[in-house]
């Protein structure tokens, strides 16, 4: 008897903890505001805003720091107002989370307004996401990807693919609806690999054409429809270097919002030393190589900046800390020297 009962109190302990689990808690409160217009209507009312401007988040310069602030419904209204603007902008908000405490988060773009006075009014800039994405704290940096990946999804699907009639989001913006065909769109991701290929001792990175001068990373590429994430990785190599991989394992994911959204499947692969011979394809890379640990080692050190040297080239360097491909360099020097 005494074990049943222990048994049914650690089954009703556990169900308390999830039902009062702070995440748990949060996700079935943004789910709530996703389905319900009327509540969603209500929490803009109280909610947190996150400016963009024709796609740009809107960022504060405080000291060397980048700051991404937020705004309150009542800042919003004020903004609005002096365009003489109604409240009913802020319906074209997308919900992009909440705190811990259930305040809200949405994001607004605001391209239709001049940009100038607003920058002027809020004291900040409209800074490209690119480079924002670099400058800012990295817990803000998923934030930002996120919302300007909704946004330029709504800006995107503004019409039924079937009926060519206006769709309509809902206030959450987690869907759009054609009423002519019944037909509701979500937001969706394409998914894609990079992979940090080794033979053992060495790692291999490549240049593209339109990388910044000097920097060399994993690669990469978009998984074709019908392939899983084993598949594309073998075919990639492949096509990109004329490898064929041995095994392969993976690493972790991330959102990526170029060019458009992109969940980011990190992996690394292995191949034979002895069939190690680069063969690259020159219409997607410009460059690609083998690296010993050293090199690695060094440019992990390096800026981008620091990278020119005075006979105009330039030393190896890899992508910024806030991307999956700095983490898959870091794990493999970390698998070299353990």
């Amino acid at each position: 008897m005494a074990a049943i009962y222990q048994a049914v109190y650690r089954r009703a302990s556990s169900l308390f903890c999830r039902l009062h689990s702070t995440y748990v808690r949060k996700m079935r409160y943004l789910n709530e505001l996703k389905e319900d217009d009327s509540l969603c209507r209500q929490a803009q009312t109280s909610g947190a805003f996150y400016l963009f401007h024709n796609l740009s988040p809107f960022l504060q310069q405080v000291g060397e720091k980048y700051l991404v602030p937020q705004l309150s419904a009542a800042e919003m209204k004020r903004i609005l107002e002096k365009f003489k603007e109604t409240e009913q902008w802020i319906e074209k908000s997308v919900l992009i989370g909440c705190s811990d405490e259930h305040v809200p988060h949405f994001a607004l773009d605001l391209g239709a307004l001049e940009k100038s006075v607003i920058e002027s009014e809020l004291k900040g800039s409209f800074t490209d996401l690119r480079k924002a994405l670099f400058v800012v704290d990295g817990k803000d940096s998923p934030l930002l990807a996120s919302a300007q990946s909704l946004l330029q999804w709504h800006d995107s699907h503004q019409y039924c693919s079937k009926t060519g009639q206006p769709t309509q989001k809902n206030i959450a913006g987690s869907k759009r609806v054609c009423h002519a065909s019944g037909i509701i769109y979500y937001p969706q991701m394409s998914p894609a690999v990079i992979t940090l290929v080794s033979d053992g001792s060495r790692c291999l990175l490549a240049r593209q054409p339109s990388f910044p001068q000097g920097m060399y990373s994993s690669l990469s590429g978009f998984c074709d429809l019908g392939e899983n994430v084993e598949e594309t990785v073998r075919r990639e190599v492949a096509e990109e270097v004329g490898l064929e991989v041995e095994s392969l394992w993976y690493s972790a994911s991330q959102h990526w919002p170029f060019p458009s959204s992109c969940l980011i499947i990190a992996c690394h692969a292995m191949v034979r030393a002895q069939q190690a011979e680069i063969s690259m394809n020159s219409l997607e890379l410009e460059e690609a190589r083998w690296f010993a640990l050293e090199e690695i080692v060094e440019g992990l050190k390096r800026e981008p900046g620091s990278s020119k040297q005075d006979d105009g080239s330039f030393l190896p360097w890899f992508p910024p800390k806030q991307t999956i491909a700095h983490q898959l360099i870091c794990e493999w020097v970390k698998q070299q020297t353990s």
